[in-house]
């Protein structure tokens, strides 16, 4: 069985821990490989081997770090059909869709490549008399990355692209379901010319993350998953005094007005609510009908579900792949029995459906349920797979206080061709990420990602601005220099005074 092992100081690491997790074809319901789970003394480890190489690092011109992640940013182009086919096979995604969700990855690492602009400082001349004063940014030392199986290359690249670019030393601890793609993305960047020890990718589970969030030489943690262990990470991880970014969970309201283009709306809504099965932060899982617009979305979205073509990543025909793994196809399952027994209405029922020749493969179809209600779980959890829930309200103003009431405030969307109604939904919706007849709101690279309430533990967001924001920190110098420097020539024979 292959062992898929830590990359650390520039090559494959063994660590001491004799712990292992199975990884999956999602698709064949098949193990295809091990992964070692490194232990706390395996962590630290490598935590003080990044220590080490920040040193030189943090000390390189940022031109001189721009270049090295330019050449990243070419090898990642170079390798990116291989890099795909990773995704698809430990995660499950069509190839598509994991190759789209690798272009939104690439595109932090070209906003990295512009480091030496970003970051700039300010300077002011003569706040007071012959006194001068200006800020800069600096490196914060070694950070963590813990990241989700959902995208494997992508919320990895959201962090330490930025981090490293910065001048900050990186541990990166991926999902032990899909760990093999983190693997290729640290060998290509010292392939780019990175410095060894400068990323790090450690793989693990609670022992490792706990280790991170303990280890004293780490400044700052970044993460991304569901909202408990996003709590759970950032009240462990301020109590050890690190700054923390901790993106939480989402159950992300699509508002449908009657004015809207049906037939706009509906496409948007199947690629936002069954695209990677589903399994994605920025998922569309509720739409708001909003009055008389209800019984004709629901008829078009059944159609298209039912329409719905489910297969293996790997099949290029295939819209929708397999769930990450058998456990998880349980709980979604579960998740829509129980929305049977609350008194939802199943439009469309995936649940049994089955895949030639992938019949162990961890497989279901897409769901779509009508008349849910906001006291139902089904419409408060976050199910996490391709499950839609359709709620009616009679006004906009209703869809709005639904939207506002929920814990999450991760992403929302509105359809409608009236403006006055987009732009007050924009002013007062509370959501982080809105998007205006735009299924998928997620912010371009230079922007910044993230979400409100209980989908966001910490102050800035990832990527962007923000993100370049959170891996430094500000220094501001005030200088005056004495005078009489500048005196005469003294042609006089120096003497003790």
């Amino acid at each position: 069985m292959n062992l898929i092992e830590h990359f650390v100081n520039g090559k494959v690491f063994r660590g001491s821990s004799k712990r292992t997790s199975k990884v999956f074809n999602p698709a064949a319901g098949e193990q295809t490989s091990e992964v070692n789970l490194a232990s706390k003394v395996d962590v630290d480890a490598v935590v003080q081997k990044a220590k080490e190489a920040f040193i030189d690092w943090s000390n390189k011109p940022p031109i001189q770090r721009a270049r090295v992640i330019f050449k990243f940013k070419e090898l990642i182009e170079k390798n990116s059909d291989e890099i795909t086919k990773l995704i698809v096979s430990e995660h499950g995604k069509v190839y598509e869709d994991a190759k789209g969700s690798l272009t939104r990855g690439l595109e932090v690492v070209e906003f990295a490549c512009g480091i030496p602009n970003l970051l700039k400082g300010e300077f002011t001349e003569n706040v007071g008399t012959d006194i001068d004063s200006w800020s800069v940014r600096q490196p914060l030392g070694v950070c963590a990355g813990i990241t989700p199986f959902n995208f494997p290359a992508m919320v990895p690249m959201w962090m330490f692209p930025i981090s490293i670019a910065c001048g900050n030393t990186f541990v990166l601890k991926p999902s032990e379901k899909d760990p093999s793609c983190s693997i290729r993305l640290a060998q290509l960047f010292k392939e780019a010319g990175l410095p060894d020890g400068v990323f790090n990718v450690v793989n693990g589970d609670k022992e490792a993350v706990d280790a991170l969030l303990t280890n004293k030489d780490v400044a700052a943690i970044s993460f991304v998953g569901s909202t408990p262990i996003a709590k759970y990470i950032y009240e462990n991880a301020a109590k050890n005094e690190k700054r923390v970014q901790a993106l939480g969970g989402a159950k992300n309201h699509c508002v449908v007005m009657p004015d809207c283009d049906l037939d706009q709306a509906v496409n948007g809504l199947m690629g936002a609510a069954y695209g990677s099965a589903g399994e994605r932060c920025m998922a569309q899982s509720v739409v708001v009908a909003v009055g008389k617009a209800g019984d004709q979305l629901v008829n078009k979205l059944s159609k298209k579900v039912e329409a719905l073509k489910i297969g293996p990543g790997s099949d290029k025909n295939s819209e929708m792949g397999p769930l990450v793994t058998k456990e998880h196809l349980e709980k979604v399952k579960g998740y829509v029995e129980l929305g049977i027994k609350e008194g939802a209405k199943l439009m469309v029922d995936g649940r049994n459906i089955k895949v030639h020749g992938f019949e162990k493969g961890f497989f279901i179809g897409g769901c779509l349920f009508d008349h849910v209600e906001k006291n139902m779980r089904i419409y408060k959890e976050e199910i996490f797979g391709p499950v839609l829930s359709v709620v009616r309200v009679e006004d906009f103003k209703s869809a709005v206080d639904l939207v506002n009431e929920h814990e999450f405030g991760n992403g929302t969307s509105i359809y409608t061709r009236d403006g006055d109604v987009g732009r007050t939904f924009a002013n007062k919706i509370k959501i982080g990420m809105v998007g205006i007849n735009i299924p998928i709101p997620v912010p371009v690279a230079f922007h910044s990602f993230g979400g409100w309430k209980r989908s966001l533990f910490g102050d800035q967001h990832m990527h962007g601005p923000e993100g370049v924001r959170f891996y430094t920190k500000l220094k501001t110098i005030t200088s005056k220099w004495p005078s009489g420097i500048r005196s005469n020539p003294d042609f006089v024979m120096p003497t003790m005074k």
